[in-house]
């Protein structure tokens, strides 16, 4: 199979891809939408996106390619995330005066960056940092990445778990154009994206329902709704039986209160 990802190779996005398709061929992509489109177009057969870290929060560009798309959630792989500074042969703490990485690892990192007093430049990702830091071959530049992607681009590790919370994990949605759930074994999460009506308390109405049928909510976070100012939509995580019939009546009548309701997948 072909598995999609956004980065290059020692990105994290590879390396959780890696881990979960170890024998399947990797397909790199610029960013998170030419990923998800791969698969929507079926030049790829799954596409593995970041989520959610546990430190800088949801991945929003991720989030609205789930919610406008037609992909199904199969499974989530949580990767521990720990963040180094990687630098050219030969060069030192002492060298550095500019570290580039993506806005994320920057976020995940940013106590450490504060107290070094480094000027801060952005990348497409952690990897592409690396690779830049690599070839330009200057000392006076860092990166912010992997273990792996330093062994992978011929850098230093200058300073290893650089991350303010040594707790620091990723969340990566496996995503495809079919419902498969033969990847991830427990599934018992499920995952429904929706706008309510404007109306009185449409959307306390809506979320009662998963209490009344005896669904567990973990997870709910809002988005604004790209080209309608001042609106949003939701997505939620509730654990609970997928399929029954107590299922199917709970997504008939918060369909009812729903403008659009989509049961993303489960995981």
């Amino acid at each position: 199979m072909k598995i999609a990802y956004s980065g290059i190779e020692g990105a994290f996005a590879y390396i959780a891809a890696k881990r979960i398709f170890p024998d399947d061929t990797l397909v790199s992509f610029d960013d998170f939408r030419s990923a998800y489109e791969a698969v929507e177009s079926g030049i790829c057969d799954y596409v593995v996106l970041p989520i959610e870290n546990s430190y800088a929060g949801e991945v929003g560009q991720v989030s609205d390619l789930m919610f406008q798309g037609n992909l199904f959630l199969n499974g989530v792989y949580t990767l521990n995330i720990i963040q180094n500074l990687l630098g050219i042969n030969g060069s030192t703490m002492h060298d550095i005066k500019r570290v580039i990485s993506h806005p994320q690892a920057l976020k995940q990192c940013a106590d450490f960056l504060q107290a070094s007093g480094y000027e801060i430049t952005e990348a497409v990702n952690t990897a592409r940092a690396a690779k830049q830091v690599s070839e330009l071959g200057d000392k006076s530049i860092a990166a912010i990445a992997s273990k792996e992607t330093a062994e992978l681009y011929g850098l230093t590790i200058l300073k290893e778990c650089i991350n303010g919370m040594q707790d620091n994990s990723t969340r990566f949605a496996v995503l495809s154009r079919d419902e498969n759930h033969h990847l991830f074994k427990n599934q018992k999460t499920i995952v429904i994206m929706f706008t309510v009506k404007n109306e009185a308390g449409a959307l306390v109405k809506v979320l009662n329902k998963l209490g009344e049928f005896g669904f567990n909510m973990t997870v709910i976070r809002s988005r604004p709704l790209k080209g309608l100012a001042w609106s949003y939509y939701f997505y939620v995580e509730a654990e609970g039986e997928y399929g029954t019939a107590e299922w199917n009546q709970m997504i008939l009548e918060m369909n009812y209160r729903c403008d659009k309701l989509k049961v993303l997948g489960r995981f």
